[in-house]
């Protein structure tokens, strides 16, 4: 890795040794336990407006500063909630790098960017911290329209090491000498991306430095082969120093940290002895590893780790939730948190006290599929589950308890996970695969090819479907329609609420065959789940309700997919009270209550879609036909009706309805709560409802 001509900080040969600093680093370092309220008083921090503002500080202010940005991301995040354990773990390589490195014209990748808050603050967005994740405000993740410093837009994993290849062979293409630096995690290290992109660093002699930013975490502690791996990297006492000529030098490793969660390796007995390590074998130049969390040290390995030539891999171990004592206990339950309450003194004096029953509080959807995971797996000794790292989101930690013989999580590896399950169908039993719709997106080429293809028996329970809010377009689900739906042998279930999420689970479980389920994030309506469980008519919809009368002259078909059967039974609802001061048939064509009638449909399937219903409304007379789903208009259910009207049905080549999809437009949603997503898309019900009304005029 070649020092960029721009870098001008570099670090001194007398830097004390490493034991000497850590000594020194702890007796500065603070530990908090509760989140502030306030703003804290944070004077060098507020006075760095660019990383340039870093490199007039001594060594003693950087740790200074880096105990000010862990408390104020403390109270940024109280006040907005957002990505917590992993920012607390790199302020210190935050620091470090901004202040070696010649940023922007120098490259910081990060990896999945949910570490990334404090980067935000050091180039000039910390007073706007506070409104990451909320409408028109700071986004989740690092994006290039935000700051310049955000050199490549992230959210997914296992991307860092590729983009800032990329970055680092056009730079040398075009004769520039800038350092890239991709930092990942070790949880993201377990994707294949991060290693076909090693694998292409070290082919092509790329001038790249890795930092493998080691925490034993990915949402939950890392698992698999190479978490052993690392492990033995540390369980051997030693580490590979770099000397101040660049050449890697054996050294005892001195003690960096109480806080180790790699004992547990230990005791499992399952660390391999090996006497070489993985990343050299590969041909990086590997060195650590160090402690994450000592700025003196990092300066000085990073400051000539950056000098060496071809591909480079610094291995820093943190903690996850550094400077928290509440996450550092558990951080699993602090990766995330919501923001504070308004007012933790608020009075309860003169509020009258309630005697009624509180009702339960609805059941999140992914609660849904951990329960019928866990009731189905009873009756079905067939039944394995497979998790690509999410068996909390996901709603798996009990079955996990319950069946663990039966529970796989692969690690952050959709693509693995997919096949993993082609794989196990083959043999008789019955794998689910459960997964958030944005990661299907990395398997597809593995549900089509490895499962579909082979009419596999593989169920997938599909998380997360729809727009999620906060962490905005990168995590949305609103293309799973369109790519799931135009491959055969493939069944898509959309359902309305908890219930129905439950039963058509059930449904496509029960089914020999390739099929998908496919639900939002967050709670239903409160819908009790019936039992026992039922097996629904597949391809079959239901008619929720119908308001107006037969006989009237204008008759809308409403057709929605999943849970915006709800808002479709509103929207229509209040599409004939807005209509009832209207004469019948006015001169400007708008309709009046008593000439219209509406049909709420519950298409509860995509694929097949039920074309015996549709034909059904024809002969009835429908004039209009709107379909509404939360998902791209382009290729989704819309879509699907269209096509079926257009070349198949003959009741639409007599009838000729008007026709209307409401759903996503073609551009990808900004960040905001899933209501402000929802009223932006215009799928709320006064959306849906002004668009009714512009198909009936």
């Amino acid at each position: 890795m070649q020092q960029s001509t721009h870098s001008s900080q570099s670090w001194s040969s007398s830097t004390p040794s490493a034991t000497d600093s850590a000594a020194h680093l702890s007796g500065l370092q603070q530990t908090y336990t509760v989140i502030p309220r306030t703003r804290p008083n944070i004077p060098l921090l507020d006075a760095i407006d660019a990383p340039n503002d870093l490199k007039s500080l001594t060594t003693e202010q950087l740790i200074i500063l880096a105990d000010e940005l862990r408390l104020f991301l403390l109270y940024s995040a109280g006040r907005s909630g957002g990505h917590f354990g992993a920012n607390l773990g790199v302020v210190e390589l935050t620091i470090a790098l901004h202040y070696l490195l010649d940023t922007p014209l120098d490259q910081i990748v990060w990896d999945v960017g949910h570490q990334a808050y404090a980067h935000k603050v050091l180039t000039g967005r910390r007073d706007n911290l506070s409104s990451i994740r909320a409408k028109d405000g700071l986004t989740a993740f690092p994006e290039r329209a935000e700051s310049v410093y955000d050199t490549f837009g992230v959210g997914h994993s296992s991307t860092a090491i590729s983009a800032g290849l990329g970055m680092s062979l056009a730079l040398r293409y075009q004769g520039r000498e800038q350092t890239v630096a991709s930092v990942i995690g070790d949880g993201a290290m377990t994707g294949g991306m991060a290693f076909e992109a090693m694998n292409d660093a070290v082919q092509q002699n790329a001038n790249l430095l890795v930092i493998l930013n080691d925490n034993d975490m990915s949402i939950s502690c890392s698992i698999g082969g190479f978490s052993r791996h690392l492990a033995m990297l540390w369980e051997s006492g030693y580490q590979v120093d770099i000397s101040e000529s660049g050449a890697p030098v054996l050294r005892q490793r001195p003690i960096m940290q109480a806080f180790d969660r790699r004992k547990r390796h230990r005791e499992q007995r399952d660390v391999p002895q090996l006497e070489d390590n993985l990343f050299k074998a590969i041909g990086f130049t590997y060195f650590g590893p160090f402690d994450g969390h000592n700025i003196p040290e990092l300066l000085r390995v990073l400051s000539l780790a950056k000098q060496v030539h071809g591909p480079v891999l610094v291995h820093i171990y943190t903690t996850k939730g550094k400077g928290f004592a509440p996450a550092e206990l558990d951080p699993v339950g602090y990766h995330a948190i919501s923001k504070l309450p308004v007012d933790e003194n608020a009075s309860s004096i003169n509020q009258p006290i309630s005697t009624e029953p509180k009702a339960a509080p609805a059941l999140k959807y992914s609660q849904v599929f951990g329960q019928f995971l866990c009731d189905k797996a009873v009756e079905d000794d067939k039944l394995l589950a497979i998790t690509p790292a999410m068996e909390e989101g996901s709603g798996m930690i009990e079955f996990a308890r319950q069946f663990p013989e039966r529970f796989f999580d692969v690690a952050i590896a959709e693509q693995h996970a997919v096949t993993l399950a082609g794989g196990m169908a083959t043999q008789g039993v019955k794998p689910v695969v459960a997964i958030y719709s944005t990661f299907l997106q990395r398997g597809y080429d593995q549900l089509i090819h490895d499962v579909a293809l082979q009419d596999l028996d593989v169920m997938f329970a599909i998380d997360r479907a729809g727009l999620v809010g906060e962490d905005g377009a990168t995590h949305a689900g609103v293309f799973d329609f369109a790519f799931l739906r135009c491959v055969p042998n493939m069944l898509i279930a959309a359902p309305k609420d908890e219930n129905e999420c439950y039963q058509l689970l059930n449904t496509c479980y029960e089914y020999k065959g390739s099929t998908a389920v496919r639900y939002p994030r967050g709670t239903g309506t409160g819908a009790t789940i019936e039992q026992p469980a039922q097996n629904y008519k597949i391809g079959q919809a239901v008619v929720e309700s119908v308001l107006g009368a037969d006989n009237a002259p204008v008759k809308l078909a409403l057709l929605a997919f999943g849970t915006m059967v709800a808002t479709a039974q509103q929207a229509a609802e209040a599409l004939l009270e807005v209509l009832t001061t209207d004469d019948n048939i006015k001169a400007d064509n708008t309709v009046s209550a008593t000439g219209c009638q509406v049909q709420v449909v519950n298409m509860r399937w995509v694929k097949p879609l039920d074309t015996s219903l549709i034909e059904q409304l024809l002969t009835q007379g429908v004039t209009h036909i709107a379909t509404l789903e939360e998902h791209m208009i382009m290729g989704g259910a819309g879509s699907a009706v269209n096509e079926y009207l257009l070349n198949e049905s003959l009741g639409f080549k007599r009838n000729r309805p008007e026709i209307c999809n409401i759903g996503i437009a073609d551009r990808f949603a900004a960040h905001g709560s899933q209501a402000e997503q929802l009223a932006d898309c215009g799928l709320d019900v006064v959306g849906v409802l002004a668009q009714l009304q512009r198909l009936l005029a």
